[in-house]
């Protein structure tokens, strides 16, 4: 008689758990039982990670590691995993090692050849997908940076995208940088996600453009999706709004600079955008 291999079975190695971003009930069965039957959990912060493992009675011990001590912490759990244990890495919220620590865990134990198992599941990438009805083809950036000379560097990147940009950021910073947005992508559609899942869940759509003081509790972070670059035919004309929004950047901006962001904002002729700045300042 054959009998057939167990593939629930919980085989010794590393487990990259995910769990709920907000609702405690978005979980898999099996998220619970590998977290039940793991030796040590490890995750970022222990307060957080207690109030979920307590909800499902889960008594499995709890190791913290996070952003600062995840390389002090490598060894010790590499050699708890020769020894045949079974480890889980879960962070706060969502799936491990996207936009949080466990990548450098990661690599170490593929080079020594140990097992990492993937437990699927909650995700605010996925989620926020999920609901835009953007292009189903997108580029995950991860969290945006703080300074914001990085923030114009990373989003002249993104225009050169043909898909649509998902990023994370904090509420609070969102509300002070929408000034950039509407220079950069003032023709596209935006979907912001705050507290997804939970009881004050909102999202806000709308063309950037028409974003005009949005509130929103600044505490947190969103989860912010801007639509994917329509690609039409080069226009041959600057309409009405394109020759007020120059005559307004001209007077702090160089004609370079006009050209490059008028061009990449509106798909316009570079050599349309410099004519036009040439006969204003010829006018003067």
């Amino acid at each position: 008689m054959t009998i057939k291999e167990d593939k629930n079975k919980i085989i010794k190695g590393l487990y990259i758990v995910s769990t709920p971003i907000g609702n405690l009930k978005d979980i898999t069965l099996r998220a619970i039982d590998v977290l039940k039957n793991s030796n040590i959990i490890l995750c970022e912060d222990t307060r957080v990670s207690k109030k979920l493992l307590s909800h499902y009675e889960i008594k499995t011990r709890l190791m913290s590691n996070y952003k600062f001590n995840e390389k002090k912490n490598l060894k010790k759990i590499i050699d708890i995993l020769n020894e045949g244990k079974i480890v889980s890495l879960i962070s706060d919220a969502g799936t491990p090692s996207i936009s949080d620590p466990g990548r450098i865990l990661i690599k170490q134990c593929i080079q020594n050849n140990l097992s990492v198992i993937p437990i699927p599941g909650p995700s605010a990438v996925s989620a926020s997908m999920s609901i835009s009805g953007f292009s189903d083809k997108f580029y995950f950036h991860g969290f945006l940076s703080d300074k914001t000379n990085l923030i114009k560097k990373e989003f002249r990147m993104f225009l050169k995208l043909e898909c649509s940009i998902v990023f994370f950021i904090s509420a609070k910073k969102l509300s002070k940088k929408f000034g950039l947005l509407k220079e950069y992508f003032p023709e596209r559609e935006i979907l912001i996600c705050r507290e997804i899942t939970k009881i004050h869940e909102h999202f806000y759509r709308g063309k950037i453009s028409e974003i005009e003081n949005f509130q929103f509790n600044p505490k947190g972070e969103v989860t912010v999706i801007i639509s994917e670059k329509y690609n039409d035919n080069k226009k041959e004309i600057l309409d009405e709004s394109d020759k007020i929004k120059i005559k307004k950047l001209i007077l702090n901006t160089s004609v370079k600079d006009i050209v490059r962001i008028i061009s990449q904002q509106k798909n316009i002729s570079k050599s349309k955008i410099y004519n036009y700045c040439l006969q204003i300042k010829n006018e003067k």
